[in-house]
């Protein structure tokens, strides 16, 4: 084994430097992303921040790497289950040279052989903070450039500025240091949003706003806020969509589209379709636009350096998943925009983009006054969003009954469908 040269100190990232704007821009490079269908369990469990592995159902034998039969037994009764993340790290090196040209371009890789506590042993990237063989490790499943699974080794104890690691700023997506647009700041989850983004180190927001004539206290809030810009967006208008890309697209680090439509109502409850209209105008033809205008200059940036472009976010509802009826237009609307959002994600994967796709529950607002709690709070909300994107998630699912509809999706969707219905 090669010993380790002392690693230099790493600089706080609110004191990243930005690109040198006389020197071109290299194209984005990401990991390779084939992956067998097995593989992708791990890029699943990594998407919601869970160390899940494969467990015989016969045997009970975890499994690592993914397999189609168990290692001990051969059944094919092979399921995803969470995972003890802890191990011991038995050997380590360092991998100087490549034959991929994102590896080549990021040697030398530190990787270690870790026995995992729940029983197999895998090789893994390494912290810079880890201690050297023998040492006890934390394991994450974290998701790379390319939106697979890369198994990650972490200290036991936190360090400090453990998060300006290489490693960690690659896999994930903070806001600390990095410009966000916020499609809609007039609204108590976009004032929520930005407030949360600022106090995590944003270095600047731009705070959208449609119909300037209509009066906000939350807008005239984050007016006064240091560190936040407000900016005309109409996501309606292609106009306003596209004067906005042209002056600030070329900036962005991250996108959070909270532009968002809502009227609760069954079918039944309303005649004609001008709410639907503008529902479907707002929450998906507005993300079209967003897409259609923003996603060029974030595919350019995605490799400039270590404050490039990183994310888009997208606020959706868990009823995309399956309708609600007492809001049924409002959720097929969502349920488009999650459709978008996939295209949208397919179309960013190879820049290395992360697309996190939000489905909260009822929010404590207006439109949901008469909705039973429990509802989710929009700072809440906010919290979830900023907690994503420092852990580099792809699906968020905030508050209990985000999880719960979720859960109950996953185990039986038509049941779901009744039980919504009811």
């Amino acid at each position: 084994m090669n010993a380790l040269p002392p690693q230099p100190p790493r600089a706080p990232s609110s004191r990243l430097k930005r690109r040198n704007p006389l020197v071109a821009l290299k194209p984005p490079l990401v990991p390779p992303f084939a992956r067998s269908r097995a593989a992708q369990g791990l890029t699943a469990a990594a998407a919601l921040g869970v160390f899940a592995l494969q467990r015989c159902e016969k045997c009970g034998a975890a499994q690592y790497p993914p397999r189609d039969a168990c290692v001990q037994c051969l059944s094919p009764r092979l399921r995803w289950r969470p995972a003890e993340g802890t191990g011991e790290l038995l050997s380590e090196t360092l991998i100087r040279h490549g034959q991929e040209l994102y590896f080549r371009e990021r040697a030398p890789w530190r990787v270690g052989l870790v026995r995992l506590d729940c029983g197999p042993s895998a090789i893994v990237a390494l912290h810079g903070d880890c201690a050297p063989a023998p040492s006890r490790l934390r394991l994450r499943l974290a998701l790379d450039k390319s939106g697979q699974a890369l198994m990650i080794a972490l200290p036991e104890k936190d360090t400090p500025d453990m998060a300006e690691d290489p490693l960690v700023r690659e896999t994930t997506c903070a806001p600390r240091a990095r410009k966000v647009l916020v499609t809609d700041a007039k609204t108590k989850v976009g004032r929520a949003m930005v407030e949360a983004l600022v106090a995590a180190g944003a270095d600047l927001v731009w705070a959208g706003y449609a119909a300037p004539w209509k009066p906000s206290p939350h807008l005239e809030a984050l007016g006064a806020l240091e560190g936040v810009s407000l900016v005309p967006l109409d996501v309606t208008d292609e106009s306003s969509v596209r004067e906005l890309a042209g002056s600030i697209g070329g900036k962005v680090d991250i996108l959070v589209n909270t532009a968002e439509y809502h009227r609760p109502g069954s079918i039944a409850s309303r005649g004609g379709v001008a709410t639907a209209r503008t529902e479907m105008e707002v929450n998906y033809f507005g993300l079209l636009r967003l897409s259609q205008s923003f996603m060029a200059a974030l595919k350019a940036r995605a490799a400039d350096g270590p404050a490039s472009a990183t994310a888009w976010v997208n606020i959706l509802s868990v009823h995309a998943l399956s309708n609600d009826p007492a809001h049924g237009t409002f959720s097929a609307s969502k349920a488009a925009a999650f459709s978008l959002a996939q295209a949208l994600r397919a179309d960013l994967q190879a820049s290395g983009i992360r697309v996190i796709n939000v489905f909260p529950g009822s929010i404590d607002d207006e439109w949901n006054a008469r909705v039973a709690p429990p509802k989710l709070s929009p700072a809440a909300l906010a919290k979830a969003v900023v907690e994503a994107l420092e852990r580099g998630l792809e699906d968020v699912y905030p508050g209990e009954v985000a999880k719960d509809v979720m859960a109950r999706f996953l185990e039986n969707p038509k049941a779901l469908e009744r039980e919504l219905a009811g």
